[in-house]
């Protein structure tokens, strides 16, 4: 038994790698209506926060720690799965603390939804939102230690309002996130 948790737990790891790597390949857009037709609007952020955060929904915290731990390893070590490519140059950029913050959003996230009652689309969405804020919370903290420190050469509001403005569709991306975890969980048979 504890030989398949262990199994389970690595698969879930790293197809949760797989999907933060490709996620950060491709841009959110949502689909809309107007005069003109239906069209698609980009949101101006990659899908590697929302599958991150479905690997935690899905796969539980230690799946999710692996996963999130794995993907830094691997942008660290010059592999360019960052948004501006690799290396541990990374250390000392002001987003760092955002990528940082996958870490603890992956474990807080994971064991929320492994908690009695989170079997429906909108506490997962919610658990997402969660997740979502940790990471924003790691990222502004990184950014206001910088700033501190003085190494943003005193930009730090135009990077807090940067850095931030990507929250918002993030958030719309938290509800489709929950939707998608919930029936995967009902897919794969995952009870909470």
């Amino acid at each position: 038994m504890e030989s398949l948790r262990a199994l389970a737990t690595w698969s879930g790891a790293i197809a949760g790698l797989l999907l933060i790597v490709v996620g950060g390949l491709i841009q959110a857009a949502v689909p809309f209506h107007d005069a003109a037709g239906w069209a698609i609007r980009p949101l101006g952020v990659t899908l590697q926060v929302p599958a991150l955060l479905l690997t935690a929904l899905v796969g539980g915290p230690r799946s999710a720690l692996l996963a999130a731990v794995a993907y830094l390893s691997v942008g660290l070590f010059q592999l360019p799965v960052f948004h501006e490519g690799g290396g541990v140059g990374y250390l000392v950029d002001p987003g760092f603390g955002y990528l940082a913050g996958f870490v603890p959003a992956a474990w807080v996230t994971g064991r929320l939804a492994r908690q009695e009652g989170m079997n429906d689309p909108f506490t997962l969405a919610v658990v997402a939102v969660g997740g979502l804020v940790v990471i924003h919370l790691c990222g502004l903290t990184n950014l206001l230690i910088g700033g501190l420190a003085g190494r943003w050469d005193g930009n730090l509001m135009v990077l807090v309002v940067g850095y931030s403005l990507a929250l918002l569709p993030q958030l719309l991306l938290c509800c489709a996130v929950g939707v998608l975890a919930w029936l995967l969980r009902r897919l794969l048979l995952i009870e909470s």
